[in-house]
């Protein structure tokens, strides 16, 4: 049996024992996790899809969106990948009401660690999904933020001290080693007290809030095997991917034959089939 559809995001979930894994074709998912060790085969029919507006495309932008969509929606913009730049006070935000129902609601400042300790914010009601994309095995909330602008301008401050990026190969490469992260999140906080309680004052008491009772989560992918050396495949420039399905992790297939970012294939018109399809 072959299932055919378009590509979408892995769909996570984390259990008390291990995350689980689906791949969602045109809303058709398809459990991954009882594939671990079978042969999956992904044909990507050359046809793609913005996950916008539905357009087809001869190239996808920003893991699968048209350059017109790219152009125009506010979370296409700059902001979104560094939120401290938000122009929505300038009233040149691409979609206010996008932004007003996206961006202006809580945020989370958080440390995880997936190839090392990270700084980074997310929505809420995006924790854990946030967590498990990044491929973090170990993370904690530390800051509550009125907004992304302000979660962002906390970041910004904490990242002179702490990366704000994921080594992507590393993390595919093996568990990190594990980190005390309360304590590191204290030491952190500490360290860039005078600059948090200046913004503060600039935005206000209530706009920041420590979450210093948050406990860490931890977190277990289902990988059985982590390759030695990362070959990074893509359907681009090989149409047909194949192999044996050894796990798991972030947003990333692990196969014996290389890894295959999913994500960034969102909107790809494909066919999959496996073993006990």
């Amino acid at each position: 049996m072959v299932l055919t559809g378009q590509l979408e995001k892995m769909e996570t979930s984390l259990s008390p024992d291990i995350v689980e894994y689906h791949l969602s074709l045109s809303g058709q998912r398809i459990s991954l996790n009882p594939m671990l060790g079978q042969q999956i085969t992904l044909d990507y029919h050359g046809v793609i899809h913005c996950i916008a507006c539905g357009c087809e495309t001869a190239k996808s932008f920003n893991q699968g969106y048209c350059f017109p969509c790219v152009r125009s929606l506010a979370r296409c913009d700059i902001c979104l990948v560094r939120p401290e730049q938000c122009h929505f006070h300038l009233g040149s935000c691409r979609e206010p009401e996008w932004g007003e129902k996206n961006c202006f609601r809580k945020h989370h400042v958080y440390l995880a660690n997936s190839s090392g300790v990270k700084v980074g914010i997310t929505r809420s009601g995006q924790i854990p999904a946030r967590w498990l994309d990044q491929g973090a095995v170990q993370a904690v909330p530390i800051l509550a933020a009125g907004n992304r602008r302000i979660a962002g301008l906390v970041e910004v401050v904490l990242k002179q001290h702490v990366s704000d990026r994921t080594n992507w190969r590393k993390m595919l490469q093996g568990q990190p080693e594990a980190i005390d992260l309360a304590d590191f999140r204290d030491k952190l906080l500490k360290q860039c007290r005078d600059d948090i309680e200046a913004l503060r004052g600039r935005y206000g008491k209530d706009s920041l809030k420590p979450e210093t009772d948050a406990t860490v989560t931890e977190i277990r992918f289902p990988v059985q095997a982590y390759p030695g050396k990362v070959v990074s495949l893509s359907l681009d420039k090989t149409p047909s991917v194949s192999g044996v399905l050894l796990g798991m992790k972030g947003q990333y297939l692990i196969l014996d034959k290389g890894v295959l970012n999913v994500r960034k294939f969102t909107g790809y018109q494909v066919s999959f089939s496996s073993q006990s399809y």
